[in-house]
């Protein structure tokens, strides 16, 4: 019973980021959820007192499944830490594919329509994208080092603001109805990056 019972949970979960992605929060219904999961309401208040409990129980397994997803990256992997920070770009690039809610983020989806409202939703939803802009500061600072770029921004502005341009792409993508443009903005991020180092170390070789 117990193992059926984590299962069913499991569906409810899978169920909210396919349909919070489509729907946004608050267009979403706890029906739409069980319809989605193949699960009746009974089965969904067994495991959630209300839709917030979902959308924060969401947000914790929305961690979870895309921490897995970039920690086992084959972008970890290269030698050099400017380039492992240009490659997490590019994989960031190569997830834009499918269905608008098959790669936009439930947590910035949540956090968009939630942040004056929802204040424990909000709180889940900022400290998901910053835990995972956390994960880019340690190569970041490495390549400023190896690049001796001396300036007044830190390692963790850059990682933020990498997760700016990626949650704006989405909503770009949102608004025109493909992933077109968060390819572009994606490609605008990544010629930064390359500038910002790469101009760095040549000025530092010229001098």
């Amino acid at each position: 019973m117990t193992e059926s019972r984590h299962e069913s949970k499991i569906r409810l979960l899978e169920a909210a980021l396919q349909v919070i992605r489509a729907k946004g929060y608050t267009g979403t219904r706890i029906e739409d959820i069980c319809e989605a999961a193949g699960l009746t309401k009974g089965s969904f208040f067994h495991h959630f007192k209300s839709k917030e409990e979902l959308a924060l129980e969401a947000a914790a397994y929305w961690d979870l499944r895309t921490g897995g997803l970039f920690t086992g990256a084959r972008y970890h992997e290269l030698p050099n830490a400017l380039d492992r920070f240009l490659a997490y770009i590019d994989f960031r690039k190569a997830l834009l594919t499918g269905e608008l809610p098959e790669f936009t983020c439930l947590v910035g989806t949540m956090v968009q329509e939630v942040y004056a409202t929802q204040p424990a939703i909000r709180d889940a939803c900022r400290n998901s994208i910053c835990s995972h802009a956390a994960t880019l500061e340690a190569d970041i600072a490495e390549a400023m080092r190896d690049c001796a770029v001396e300036a007044d921004w830190s390692a963790e502005s850059l990682a933020l603001h990498t997760q700016t341009v990626i949650q704006g792409a989405f909503i770009l993508a949102k608004a025109k109805g493909g992933p077109e443009i968060a390819v572009q903005s994606l490609d605008h991020l990544r010629r930064y990056v390359e500038l910002l180092f790469r101009g760095a170390e040549t000025t530092r070789k010229a001098a």
